[in-house]
């Protein structure tokens, strides 16, 4: 069933990038980035197919809505410019998501467990993440002459907003881990633990 939301997520977004490159966009610029999602929302099958490895579809289908968010309905669709706080919204979603990958590594590839440590590491892999999104935004409006930052209108606030929601959003996550390891629930991190 997952695998079926799956497909189908990365059908409506292929479908619909290409009604807009052929009806909307006429720039190169705006058909590479449009044509960028078709990579981009299907590179955990890509790169599952190219390192044989094996990507649970719970964690396929966490990262294709969050692709389809940001990349499809916020991009393509422009909802960034339509919704005030969309883009707030997904930066937010983007440092729980980065937090669960944090998690899926220390997991996969740490042994011993030390609390500390763990959420260090959730929370520096999101600022990380964050800072370097922020830097590749930098770079495309000084090659591609866009304002991605809007640094025209709003100075540094809006890079500045970025990294702070997606903060909060690790943050968020680390306390669900903090809590339920703790206290031994076994709510949200615990059980996309089991998916791994």
């Amino acid at each position: 069933m997952i695998k079926k939301i799956n497909i189908s997520l990365i059908l409506i977004a292929v479908i619909g990038t290409l009604y807009f490159i052929f009806t909307r966009d006429t720039n190169i610029v705006l058909i590479l980035k449009d044509i960028s999602i078709i990579v981009t929302i299907s590179a955990l099958y890509i790169i599952q197919k190219l390192f044989k490895i094996k990507i649970s579809e719970v964690i396929n289908l966490t990262y294709i809505i969050f692709i389809f968010m940001a990349h499809f309905l916020g991009v393509i669709c422009e909802l960034y410019n339509y919704i005030y706080w969309f883009d707030k919204f997904i930066h937010f979603l983007s440092g729980i998501v980065t937090a669960f990958v944090a998690i899926y590594l220390l997991v996969k590839f740490r042994k011993d467990k030390n609390m500390f440590f763990d959420i260090l590491v959730i929370i520096s892999l999101t600022l990380a993440v964050a800072a370097f999104w922020e830097i590749f935004e930098y770079l495309s409006s000084f090659y591609f002459h866009m304002d991605p930052q809007k640094v025209l209108t709003t100075g540094v606030s809006d890079t500045m907003g970025d990294i702070i929601v997606a903060f909060l959003g690790s943050i968020l996550v680390s306390m669900c881990y903090y809590f339920e390891n703790k206290y031994n629930y076994d709510l949200l991190v615990k059980r996309f633990i089991k998916t791994i």
